[in-house]
C-alpha cells in the first residue's frame, strides 16, 4: 500500500467531515433550531429582512442547500455538486449579511465564508479520495478538475440568480430616499440662490 496515497486519503476524509459536518450543522441551525440555532421562524425574519420575499421559502432553500452539500461533502458524493452547492449559499450569505461588516468574523465579517469556500474549492478540483461514496462507486474516475471548476461557476451562477431576486430592504430604500430628499433639498437651495 502506498503510504503518501494513504495518507492523502486520510487528510482528505478528515477535511471532508469537519468541513461537511459543520456547514450541514449549520443548516441544521437554520432549518430546526438544532445546536442553539434560531430554526427557520427565526431565519425566515432575517431573510425577510434582507429583502429575500417570501422569507420563509429562502430561509428553507438555504437551510437546505447547507444541509445537503455538507451531507453530500461529508460522504464524498457527486462530485463537486456539493461544493458548488455551498459556494452558491457561502456567496449569497457574503453579500446579504456579511460583507457590509468587513472581512474579519470577530466582527461579523465574511472570514469564515472564505474559509468554507476555500475548502469547497480543494475539494471540487481535486477530488474526495479513496475513501468516499464516489470511489466505492466509480464516480471519481469522471470527475476532474475542469468538471470542478464549471461546477463552482456554476454556484456562483446560482448565487447572482438568487441575489437578483432579492428585493432592496426597507432600511436601505429609506437611507436611499433620505439622501435623494436631502439632494434635492440642496439643489433647491442652490438655484434658489
Amino acid at each position: 500500500m502506498n503510504t503518501d496515497k494513504a495518507l492523502r486519503d486520510l487528510s482528505l476524509l478528515a477535511a471532508r467531515l469537519t468541513l461537511g459536518a459543520s456547514i450541514a450543522a449549520h443548516g441544521s441551525q437554520k432549518m430546526f433550531g438544532a445546536f442553539g440555532g434560531p430554526g427557520i421562524e427565526g431565519v425566515s425574519q432575517g431573510f425577510s429582512s434582507m429583502g429575500f420575499e417570501p422569507g420563509e421559502r429562502y430561509a428553507r432553500a438555504a437551510s437546505m442547500a447547507e444541509i445537503g452539500s455538507g451531507t453530500l461533502i461529508a460522504l464524498g458524493a457527486l462530485g463537486p455538486v456539493g461544493p458548488a452547492m455551498l459556494i452558491s449559499v457561502m456567496i449569497t450569505a457574503i453579500e446579504t449579511a456579511h460583507r457590509p461588516k468587513g472581512f474579519w468574523a470577530a466582527n461579523g465579517g465574511y472570514e469564515l465564508n472564505v474559509m468554507y469556500m476555500l475548502g469547497a474549492l480543494l475539494l471540487a478540483t481535486e477530488g474526495y479520495g479513496s475513501l468516499s461514496v464516489d470511489a466505492l462507486l466509480g464516480i471519481h474516475k469522471k470527475t476532474n478538475a475542469t468538471l470542478g471548476w464549471l461546477a463552482l461557476a456554476g454556484g456562483a451562477v446560482a448565487a447572482a440568480i438568487i441575489l437578483g431576486q432579492r428585493n432592496m430592504p426597507q432600511q436601505q430604500s429609506s437611507q436611499q430616499r433620505q439622501k435623494t430628499t436631502e439632494k434635492n433639498e440642496v439643489e433647491t437651495r442652490a438655484t434658489a440662490s
